[in-house]
C-alpha cells in the first residue's frame, strides 16, 4: 500500500465512479480497477460496493478513508515544509464565497501574484458549510466564510467585515416593515449559505413566511433576478455597489442584528502554516481594510 493507492482510493471513493475517477487521474479505468482490487486484496478486505450507477464504500472503506485523507495531506504537507523557505512557492488552494470572489478576491489574487508569481493559486467557490467541509477534510488550505464559525479543528482569522443589506428591484417600493416581505420571494444561496440564515432566521423571529424560497449557484443570477423584480435577497453591500453598474437596485437595512457580518479565513489548526498561506492572510487583511465600501443609501 502505497500514496498512490491512497491518492487513487480517495478518488473512487469522492467520485463514486471508477470511470470519473480515471478521467480525473488521466489513467485508464482498468488500471484504476486493477489497483483498487490489488487494494482490497492487500487489506483482505471489500472497500467498495459495486453497482450499475457507480461504486459506494463499504464500512472498511469508509473507515480507511478517513485515513487515507490524513496520509495523503500529511504526505503533501511533508513536501511543502521541505521545500518552504522565505519565498512562498508551491500550490495554494483557497475557497471563497460567491459575494467575496466577486468583490473582494479579484484584488487579493492580484496584489498576491504580482508579489508572489511562483505560487500556483486555484479558487473554489460555495457555501459556508460546504468550504469548512473542505478545509476540513483537507482538499482546501483555507478558505473565506462568513461569520459566526465555531470548531475545535479550525484555526478563525477576521480578514474584513461585510455589511449586509435587503436588496430588492428598483421598482419595488421602499421596505419599512419585516411584513412587506411576507408576500416576496427569496432569492438565496442553496442550504449552507451564512447570509440566507441570517435572513431565514430574523423572518422566523417575526413570524413571517416568505411566499416562496428559489435558490441559486451564482451571484449573478440572484442580482439579474432581483432587477427584473422576482424578488429579494440579503447581500453585502458592496456587492450592490458594484452592480448598480449594470443592475436596478435598492438597498436598504432591516435590521441591526443583519447589519454587520466578519469575514473569517479558516485553516486546520494542524496544518503546517507555509509562507505562501501566511503571506496570503497578510494581503487579504490589507486589501479588506482599503476597500472598506461607501455603502450606498437606498434608493
Amino acid at each position: 500500500m502505497d500514496i498512490r493507492d491512497m491518492q487513487i482510493f480517495l478518488a473512487v471513493a469522492n467520485e463514486g465512479s471508477i470511470t470519473r475517477a480515471a478521467e480525473k487521474l488521466e489513467y485508464v479505468q482498468s488500471s484504476i480497477s486493477i489497483r483498487i482490487q490489488q487494494l482490497e486484496s492487500e487489506l483482505k478486505t471489500e472497500l467498495f460496493r459495486r453497482g450499475r450507477h457507480g461504486v459506494r464504500l463499504t464500512t472498511s472503506g469508509e473507515a480507511l478513508k478517513s485515513y487515507a485523507e490524513k496520509i495523503v495531506f500529511l504526505t503533501q504537507e511533508a513536501e511543502r515544509v521541505v521545500a518552504d523557505n522565505s519565498i512562498p512557492r508551491g500550490t495554494l488552494r483557497i475557497g471563497s464565497l460567491e459575494t467575496t470572489a466577486a468583490i473582494r478576491l479579484p484584488y487579493i489574487l492580484t496584489d498576491y501574484h504580482k508579489s508572489y508569481p511562483e505560487v500556483d493559486l486555484t479558487v473554489k467557490t460555495g457555501t459556508t458549510e460546504e468550504l469548512i467541509h473542505l478545509v476540513l477534510k483537507y482538499e482546501l488550505d483555507g478558505a473565506f466564510v462568513a461569520a459566526p464559525v465555531e470548531h475545535a479543528e479550525l484555526d478563525i482569522i477576521e480578514v474584513g467585515v461585510e455589511e449586509l443589506a435587503l436588496i430588492s428591484g428598483g421598482q419595488f417600493p421602499s421596505i419599512d416593515r419585516p411584513e412587506q416581505l411576507r408576500n416576496l420571494t427569496l432569492l438565496v444561496f442553496r442550504v449552507g449559505c451564512s447570509y440566507r440564515r441570517k435572513l431565514e432566521d430574523w423572518l422566523h423571529l417575526k413570524g413571517i413566511i416568505p411566499a416562496k424560497i428559489m435558490e441559486f449557484g451564482t451571484l449573478e443570477g440572484i442580482l439579474g433576478c432581483i432587477h427584473a423584480g422576482l424578488g429579494v435577497s440579503l447581500l453585502p453591500r458592496s456587492v450592490v455597489e458594484r452592480a448598480l453598474v449594470q443592475y436596478n437596485l435598492r438597498s436598504q437595512k432591516i435590521s441591526e442584528k443583519l447589519c454587520k457580518t466578519p469575514t473569517l479565513f479558516i485553516r486546520r489548526k494542524d496544518a503546517y502554516e507555509t509562507v505562501a498561506v501566511s503571506e496570503f492572510i497578510q494581503i487579504a487583511k490589507r486589501r479588506f481594510n482599503l476597500m472598506e465600501p461607501s455603502f450606498i443609501q437606498a434608493k
